[in-house]
Order: C-alpha cells, then sequence, then structure tokens
C-alpha cells in the first residue's frame, strides 16, 4: 500500500500538447522553408534581439574563446574529456560484422555516421555548456564529418562559454541562433546553413515542438519535456541529501518534476521538512519553487521490490538510488533515463561533469528508448553478397514459392530466373518469354 505524503500530477505526453505553441511553431517553420536567411534573420532580431551576422567565423570564435578565465577553459576541456573518454567507449562497443549463412552467402553489417548533424545548445538565462560537450563530442567519436552548431544569445550577448565549449568539442560551424529558426534552418538548409541529416540537442517547448514538426525530414535524437528526477530511498539515506538533489533538478523549470519513493516514512518526512527550509534561500526558486509545489512527490512504499515497481512505471529521464545496496537496482529495474547509484553520485554530476549523457528520455519514453549516445549518429546498415551459384539458386526456388504465396508475381521470378541459369530450373514463363525475344 503506497502512502502519499506528497501528491502531485504525474506528466505524460499530452501534457505537452499546445495547439498555440504548435500553430506559432509551423508558422515559423513555414516561414523559414519559404523565405531562408530573410526569415532567419527576421526572427532572431525578434526574439533574441540579434542583428548581426548569425555565423561566427574562426577569428570571431578566438577572440570570444580568449575573454574567458583559463580555470573555465580547462574545466571544459576535462569535462569533454569525459564525455569524449565514454562515447569512444561505445562506438568501440559497435563492431562491423559478417557471416556466411549458406555457401557463398555473406550478410554483412556496418555502423556508418550520419554526414551531417546539427546540435542545438539552449541559452535562455544561462550558458548551457554542457549540452555541446554532448551532442557535439558524441557526433564527433560516431564519425560525423560536420557538425553545425547553434546557440542563442543570452540578454543580446554572445554566450563565450558555449562558443568556447562548441568550439574545444570540434564544431565545424558555430552559430548564434536559438530557437525554432535555428532548428528550422538547420533542418531545411538556407543559403547560409546547408541541411543536416540529423538534429540533437535540448529546448524549450517551441524548439522540442519545431524538432517534433521537422520530424522525417530530418532525424531527431529524442522528443524531450520538462526535467525530471526520482530517487529512491531506504532509511539509510540522508535525508539533506536527498533534499538539496531534488532540489537541483526542479530549478530547471517551474514543469520539472521532483519525486521521492522511499520505504522510510520517517525519511520522508524529514526530506519535506528540509525541502521547505532550503527552498526559500535558493535563487532559482522562482524555478524550483513552483516546479516543487505543483509537480513534486513524496511516496512511501512497503518495501524496495515496491519502491522499485513504482520507479519504473514513472519511468523518468533521471533515478538516483540511495540505498544500502544501490546496485540491487540494475537487476531491479528497467524503465529509466539513467540511473544514478549511490549517494555519491547525483544527477547533477551526470548534467556537467561524469560522462556520461544528459540527454535523455522524459514523459515515460523510457519505457522504449534510451537517451543520446554515439550510436545515436550512426546508421546501422546491411549489405549481401552471394557468389555460390548453387546457393542462388537454392535461394531462388524458396523465394519463387514464398513470394506467390503473397500473390507477388514479380518477386517470385526474380528467384526464379535465378534458380533457372544456375541451376537449370525449368520455368514456362522463361521458356515463353524467351521464345518470344527478338
Amino acid at each position: 500500500m503506497v502512502l502519499h505524503l506528497k501528491s502531485a500530477p504525474t506528466k505524460s505526453f499530452a501534457d505537452t500538447t499546445q495547439h498555440d505553441v504548435a500553430a506559432r511553431v509551423g508558422a515559423i517553420v513555414d516561414d523559414v522553408r519559404r523565405d531562408g536567411d530573410a526569415a532567419v534573420r527576421r526572427y532572431a532580431e525578434q526574439f533574441d534581439g540579434w542583428t548581426g551576422p548569425t555565423r561566427l567565423d574562426d577569428d570571431r570564435v578566438e577572440e570570444i574563446v580568449a575573454t574567458l578565465d583559463p580555470q573555465v577553459l580547462e574545466d571544459i576541456r576535462f569535462v569533454q574529456d569525459q564525455v569524449r573518454t565514454f562515447a569512444q567507449a561505445q562506438r568501440d562497443s559497435l563492431v562491423d560484422l559478417e557471416v556466411e549463412t549458406l555457401p557463398g552467402v555473406r550478410l554483412g553489417q556496418k555502423h556508418v555516421p550520419v554526414q551531417a548533424a546539427g546540435a542545438y545548445v539552449p541559452g535562455g538565462k544561462y550558458p548551457l555548456t554542457a549540452s555541446a560537450h554532448m551532442t557535439i563530442v558524441t557526433a564527433k567519436v560516431a564519425g560525423v564529418p560536420r557538425v553545425v552548431a547553434c546557440t542563442p544569445p543570452i540578454r543580446g550577448e554572445v554566450p563565450a562559454a558555449t562558443i568556447a565549449a562548441m568550439k574545444f568539442a570540434g564544431a565545424d560551424e558555430i552559430h548564434v541562433l536559438g530557437g525554432v529558426q535555428a532548428i528550422a534552418a538547420m533542418a531545411l538548409g538556407t543559403d547560409t546553413i546547408a541541411p543536416v541529416n540529423l538534429i540533437a540537442g535540448p529546448g524549450n517547448a517551441y524548439v522540442a515542438e519545431a524538432k517534433r514538426q521537422l520530424f522525417g525530414e530530418v532525424g531527431i535524437d529524442l522528443f524531450a519535456g520538462p526535467t525530471e528526477i526520482l530517487i529512491v530511498a531506504d532509511e539509510s539515506a540522508d535525508p539533506f541529501l536527498v533534499a538539496v538533489d531534488l532540489l537541483s533538478q526542479a530549478e530547471h523549470g517551474p514543469e520539472s518534476p521532483a519525486v521521492l519513493i522511499t520505504t522510510s516514512r520517517a525519511l520522508g518526512e524529514q526530506v519535506l521538512a528540509h525541502v521547505e527550509r532550503l527552498l526559500p534561500g535558493m535563487p532559482t526558486a522562482d524555478y524550483a519553487g513552483p516546479a516543487w509545489r505543483d509537480w513534486g512527490q513524496v511516496l512511501v512504499a512497503d518495501d524496495l521490490d515496491e519502491a522499485y515497481a513504482l520507479a519504473d512505471a514513472f519511468a523518468f529521464e533521471h533515478v538516483q538510488v540511495f540505498t544500502a545496496d544501490p546496485r540491487e537496482a540494475l537487476e531491479k529495474m528497467h524503465d529509466y533515463g539513467a540511473l544514478f547509484l549511490g549517494e555519491g553520485t547525483c544527477v547533477s554530476y551526470g548534467d556537467k561533469v561524469i560522462g556520461t549523457n544528459h540527454v535523455l528520455p522524459t514523459l515515460g519514453a523510457a519505457r522504449y528508448t534510451g537517451g543520446l549516445w554515439v550510436g545515436k549518429y550512426l546508421r546501422t546498415v546491411t549489405y549481401q553478397e552471394i557468389t555460390d551459384p548453387a546457393s542462388s539458386a537454392r535461394l531462388g526456388e524458396v523465394c519463387g514459392r514464398a513470394a506467390r504465396v503473397e500473390l507477388f508475381e514479380g518477386h517470385a521470378r526474380s528467384g526464379d530466373v535465378r534458380a533457372w541459369k544456375h541451376a537449370g530450373r525449368r520455368a514456362d514463363w522463361i521458356e515463353q518469354a524467351l521464345a518470344v525475344t527478338p
């Protein structure tokens, strides 16, 4: 029996459908499709107050990077090393293969990178350098030859730290451009930006809707909603640490859910008390406060098995496990974007420094997909080759029979002709066709 110490609705994809947003996004996409750069410049000025060139040349990038404290640059390089190391390990785990299934019948698989990717790095109030690491470094490890990076100005200024992160990550083009106009420009192409094959990166509701509407014309990483955190905790957890971590993700935005599932009512009540004391003093309380008020939950489960099952039902983006044996969750849980095991680990590490990718499924999408990783930039393609005539003839006979069951005569004849050519199998239609051939 689950006890609710604090209740709130649970978000779903239905909650993200805003017809006014969809209509506005559709209008901007149509304008960019029709007017290209002229529309992009118009919306850049309207929404971001940006009237300068969108693309930064190499000299301008160097000037911007030179304005930053060396410690900032060192930290960017450190974090990108962590992301690159893990992404390279992922890439190394993906091997091409070829097998011989019959004599002379070879079937193969190759992992081929997309030829151009777009990296969207959101801005808004603050520079979000970590999104540059996650999208650009990962694409480059995958072998993508051209990566276009876009980020909006912040209060009319170029976000220097984000530009540095884009440069160090290996972006081939850097644009000061945000919002729907950036997504549309990368997806559709303009005179300034050639179109890409796949777009990755988080963003606000308008960016998410633009990716949704353009999916099909361009690939995307995933459909994303507000950031989510869920913590599974037993009586051994530190309630202060739990409260701090819940609020760390609530500050992403006023609609970011933060949920605690615990086997200890006492711990749940202590966490609630800590949150109420911490919130008023948070500089980001304007976001974290509404998020906790409207979407925060504290649930008490009878035991850990029930807690893990309940956590799976949420299928949240981030799941922290603060229990006596946190690695048990690797066996007990199935539906999550990323697990963070033990009190030494937190979602903020995943967001900023540890090296795993922080672009993750939300709104229950963890039931069917994982997050952004090096494989997202790769297309797994197959090839086939038959060099043994007897095998071609054998497959041709089976193909003829199987295709005719489905009334696909053209398919059947492709098999027949090879059985005839390589094994002399008689086929009336072939003899009739050859008899009238000039």
